[in-house]
């Protein structure tokens, strides 16, 4: 295997998460008896460059197909981050009715539709069908397809080039990396602006947040081999912010090389040295990943092993790609998790891969009053505390396992 950037061979393990399906194959209840397939979970650092990575073992056409169950307007916290920055872009670069705001992974239109909200262009690129779908009746024009040169192409050709070019959450599911961010810039207007969300890598490493990955996340991000892998398609870093969401974020600002319209934030060299200091460059910093990951497993079987053994009820919340990382990687099944409640109608009633844990609607969690709910999207931990909060009139307890076993009363 060789490093999807710079193309140097990679020989250093960063961890090993072992076999388990894709994390969002939800399997209907005639499917349980059939075989699952399974496929290698292991990333490795690229000496080079530095970035974390994991191959292409299920390809990414095979992911994000019409059964893609992820649907981003579920989220209420995310909902209200998307509308925040909206208002934060129409403010800082003014964009209007005369302008033209692309989003590269725009699922079911969750952010776009802020911008259409205040009469804005807006034009969604989306590889699922079902979720471009839903975005598309909210009234949001959707490219089903997926980004690179040949559709950054096609588009520039058609006259729709960005003044506003963007993506929350998509650069790590890309498996070719370069010719994503080659694309970006055939789209990108002169003088326009690309912002991408994505995990810190280093809030990863330094949190132990060994659940964020899974077969969709091809690339584990730093600020450090994000900037070179832009720089190499002649794309430059003008800002770049911290952001609470996904458990620790960078969102980037970058523009043409060539356009001198745009100052360079003193936030760039700052977040750069940051990286340095903690060792982002060498790699004595990602050593001992795998025995931190191992410590959280031995805790959360035991916390479970032991809630069983005094015949307690257990379930959980949030049927997340997360979760399932962690239950594939713990070995646990449906005999230590009796079920997940989850708001999302297209996970309901089926059941998570490998675990064969049903998901349930949350009148179910009503139903069943169990003694403790494990909370899988941590990084949604106090909206769903708040959102379930009604579980403490039964005693009711909320357990989240990463970075450490933690019980909430």
């Amino acid at each position: 295997m060789h490093c999807r950037f710079c193309k140097t061979e990679l020989k250093n393990e960063f961890i090993d998460l072992y076999n388990s399906p894709a994390s969002n194959s939800f399997l209907t209840k005639e499917k349980l008896n059939m075989p699952e397939t399974f496929y290698p979970l292991k990333v490795y650092t690229c000496p080079n460059c530095f970035l974390v990575q994991i191959d292409e073992y299920k390809k990414s056409g095979e992911i994000f197909d019409s059964e893609y169950v992820y649907f981003s307007s579920f989220s209420k916290s995310w909902l209200a981050h998307a509308s925040r920055y909206c208002d934060m872009m129409e403010k800082r670069f003014g964009y209007d009715s005369n302008s033209l705001v692309v989003e590269i992974a725009s699922n079911d239109g969750y952010l776009l539709q802020y911008f259409k909200e205040k009469n804005i262009p807006v034009l969604g690129i989306e590889p699922t069908a079902n979720t471009a779908k839903a975005a598309e009746e909210k009234g949001i024009t959707s490219v089903i397809d997926f980004f690179g040169v040949r559709l950054a192409k096609q588009l520039a050709e058609e006259g729709k080039k960005a003044d506003l070019l963007l993506g929350n959450n998509v650069l790590a599911h890309v498996p070719d990396i370069v010719d994503f961010v080659s694309g970006l810039k055939i789209l990108l207007k002169d003088n326009g602006v690309i912002t991408f969300e994505f995990p810190h890598l280093v809030q990863l490493i330094d949190n132990i947040q060994f659940d964020t990955i899974y077969h969709e996340h091809f690339s584990y991000l730093s600020f450090y081999t994000v900037k070179k892998i832009f720089e190499s398609a002649g794309i430059e870093m003008f800002d770049v912010e911290e952001i609470p969401t996904h458990g620790g974020s960078l969102r980037i600002f970058a523009k043409h090389k060539e356009d001198s319209s745009k100052n360079i934030s003193e936030n760039v060299e700052k977040l750069l040295q940051k990286e340095l200091s903690k060792g982002i460059n060498s790699l004595q910093y990602y050593n001992g990943f795998q025995q931190k990951a191992f410590d959280i497993k031995l805790a959360f079987l035991d916390f479970l092993i032991t809630q069983k053994n005094n015949h307690k009820k257990v379930a959980a919340y949030g049927a997340a790609a997360k979760g399932n990382t962690l239950l594939n990687y713990c070995g646990i099944k449906n005999d230590l998790i009796d079920f997940v409640a989850d708001a999302n109608i297209h996970k309901q009633n089926k059941y998570l891969p490998a675990s064969h844990i049903p998901v349930k609607d949350e009148n179910y969690l009503k139903e069943q009053k169990p003694d403790y709910v494990i909370i899988f999207p941590w990084n949604l931990k106090d909206e769903i505390v708040q959102q379930l909060s009604y579980i403490r009139s039964w005693n009711g307890k909320f357990v989240v396992a990463i970075p450490s076993l933690q019980v909430i009363d």
